[in-house]
């Protein structure tokens, strides 16, 4: 016998209860606070990262996403693009003046990039911590460029640096409709309820 969630019970658990109450005999019962789409606004901060085409050629994209999913946060939007010069003009608009915007360009162009949305609690942030030092020189062993970028010209991926820009930036690679919305079931025992 399965008892319906009391209010001391987290979201998740009350999710889980209910899903669990479903098709067993009795009376119908009341519906409770939705299981999808409900994340708090505090938890629905979103970042944009690029893998970049060194990365996707020395087959990165794997080790990249897992340490986005260790850490808890929700993978929202995805794509694998050949970005073209469009494109990295509007993302890379206050960098064009500079001397090495040309080869900068001719790398982004290179090959194919991941492009990712990711959300949760603080991801900006976080994010650029787990992202690392533009130099790979200066990277800290245990980041994403620590450990896998060679040069700062390779530097394995782009992590947007604040909140506005990561805005802007994720609505130079995303259409609206390309962002997903759903509920990460463990979201109670990451951040608590």
């Amino acid at each position: 016998q399965v008892r319906p969630a009391g209010p001391a019970m987290g979201s998740l658990g009350r999710c889980l209860a209910r899903s669990l109450l479903r098709g067993q005999p009795g009376p119908s019962r009341p519906p409770g606070p939705r299981c999808y789409g409900s994340a708090p606004p505090e938890l629905q901060e979103k970042t944009l990262v690029l893998v970049k085409p060194d990365a996707v050629q020395r087959r990165l994209v794997g080790d990249v996403i897992r340490r986005f999913e260790r850490r808890g946060f929700k993978l929202v939007a995805m794509k694998l693009l050949q970005a073209d010069r469009g494109l990295l003009d509007k993302h890379y608009q206050q960098l064009r003046q500079k001397p090495f915007y040309p080869a900068l360009l001719a790398y982004m162009t290179s090959g194919p990039l991941v492009a990712m949305v990711w959300e949760g609690y603080n991801v900006v942030g976080s994010t650029r911590a787990m992202v690392g030092d533009t130099d790979s020189a200066a990277a800290a062993a245990g980041t994403i460029r620590g450990d896998f970028s060679t040069h700062v010209s390779r530097n394995v991926v782009h992590a947007s640096d604040s909140v506005e820009t990561a805005q802007r930036e994720i609505g130079f690679w995303f259409q609206r409709d390309e962002l997903v919305a759903w509920e990460s079931w463990d979201r109670d025992y990451t951040y608590g309820d």
